[in-house]
């Protein structure tokens, strides 16, 4: 009778397991790092050469009820870190525009590289897992919110300066089309720690 008791108690755990911890978890429903609204697979370790290569990664599709135009490939931090800022950040920001966010274009996750392609550079945190770059909102009605197309203009461009202000913070840096030459058709979004607190251009 004990024994059947824990069994449903087992199995609600793995939806139940807190917040801070790395490690990927599945739930029932096909959602992973531990919270239901995250959805997509464990992929677990991905080695590489070179000092690149994620622990325990996850493949995600949709954070928040938010479709990612590609699945990315990314560490449990920078998922619950993304999933965050849809939720206090994207969401308020975009509001009822074109009937709400629908999904978000994603120009960039895992790969196994240095900082902007740049031969002899640090390696990108795109290479741990840490980072995702997102080009574009994309909404109910079929419209989109680009970063190259709309920045400096009138009410998408104040959405899109509203949105990389809101990510300063959770994410430990993010980069615009004002930072270089290389951002300026994306956000750039990572979950590295800096010294001096977030690094927001």
């Amino acid at each position: 009778m004990r024994v059947a008791l824990l069994i449903p108690l087992i199995l609600m755990g793995c939806s139940l397991v807190g917040g801070r911890s790395n490690d990927p978890v599945v739930s029932s429903k096909g959602s992973v790092c531990g919270d239901p609204t995250i959805k997509g697979e464990v992929v677990g370790p991905v080695p590489d050469n070179g000092g690149c290569g994620i622990d325990k990664a996850v493949r995600v599709t949709s954070v928040g009820g938010i479709t990612l135009s590609q699945s990315s490939l990314m560490n449990c931090r920078t998922a619950r870190t993304l999933k965050g800022w849809v939720d206090t950040g994207l969401t308020p920001a975009v509001g009822k525009m074109g009937g709400g966010v629908s999904g978000l274009k994603v120009a960039a996750h895992y790969a196994c590289r240095t900082r902007n392609h740049q031969p002899g550079a640090r390696l990108s945190e795109h290479a741990k897992g840490n980072a995702i770059d997102i080009a574009a909102i994309q909404l109910r009605d079929g419209d989109d919110i680009t970063v190259l197309d709309h920045w400096n203009t009138g009410h998408k461009g104040r959405v899109l300066r509203r949105l990389h202000q809101t990510a300063c913070g959770p994410f430990g840096t993010v980069l615009g089309p004002e930072s270089d030459r290389h951002h300026q058709d994306h956000f750039h979004f990572d979950t590295a720690n800096h010294r001096g607190g977030a690094y927001c251009r």
